[in-house]
């Protein structure tokens, strides 16, 4: 696999999963009963930022082996997907 090609897949998966693991265990101020003048009521009173980028990397970091595993073990290739033009049959024509 070409090494910019994984870092992108990698970048992909991460933002990715980033998204997905943002909202889980988020504590509004309103309900941790300690509201900061200036800010909305609904604002994180601690969005543990640091964990949440630990816990991605790790989850990214699984998901692009398996990606990884699927694409460089033949499991799937881009000559599967059926709505994909046939790349060899456009060398041949030339």
């Amino acid at each position: 696999m070409n090494p910019v090609l994984a870092i992108a897949i990698y970048f992909i998966c991460w933002w990715i999963i980033l998204f997905a693991i943002l909202p889980f265990g988020v504590t509004t101020q309103q309900e941790a009963g300690d509201i900061v003048p200036g800010t909305p009521e609904s604002a994180p009173a601690a969005p543990k930022l640091v964990a949440k980028l630990v816990v991605t990397t790790i989850a990214a970091a699984v998901i692009f082996a398996v990606i990884y595993w699927l694409l460089e073990g033949g499991v799937v290739t881009l000559d599967g997907i059926p709505f994909l033009p046939r790349f060899e049959d456009a060398a041949s024509v030339q």
